[in-house]
């Protein structure tokens, strides 16, 4: 039953999410917290900040992290394969239908109409994250990181990888 349940928390984020890793996270963090409680909103955050710093897709990283934690090796497999299976033969499909109707009228409006749903779906996890920090870190803690994060990624054009590392180092020194 684990595997059937982490099968559907993370094969139905990614075959209804549009947009990549950014639009299905808040998908997924209602499943993995919300739904099935195999995490808390503090540990997703952790697991997503950590995700965002490595390398490669982050829904696949988030779903092998979880799929592990949650049932070992057999749930980190059933999890990524859920969300990376569906998606592929889905894109496929899907892929062929756009392209023979990519002037369409119709299809161009689909797509401007999907772009400001994903900005408020990343906007409502950007506000839970900050709810979350505000309630677990501190006022003084969330707006230093914030102001530096801002400052690193506006003024100096830092990469994100390193903004995310250099906060996770602050929370290991300061909030440890």
């Amino acid at each position: 039953m684990i595997y059937w349940d982490l099968f559907l928390a993370f094969f139905i984020p990614n075959i209804i999410g549009y947009g990549g890793g950014p639009a299905i996270i808040p998908l997924i963090e209602a499943e993995v917290v919300g739904r099935y409680g195999w995490m808390t909103a503090q540990t997703f955050a952790e697991t997503l900040a950590l995700g965002n710093a490595l390398p490669s897709p982050i829904a696949t990283k988030m779903a092998g992290y979880v799929g592990y934690e949650v049932a070992g090796i057999g749930g980190a497999f059933i999890a990524v394969a859920a969300t990376v299976i569906p998606t592929l033969l889905l894109m496929l499909g899907a892929l062929g239908l756009l392209y023979r109707h990519r002037d369409s009228p119709r299809v161009k409006r689909m797509s401007q109409w999907v772009r400001p749903v994903i900005a408020m779906m990343m906007a409502w996890l950007t506000l839970g994250f900050l709810l979350e920090s505000l309630n677990t870190s501190g006022t003084i803690h969330t707006l230093i990181i914030g102001i530096v994060a801002a400052i690193a990624l506006i003024r100096f054009k830092t990469h994100p990888a390193f903004v995310v590392m250099g906060a996770l180092v602050y929370g290991g020194v300061f909030l440890g």
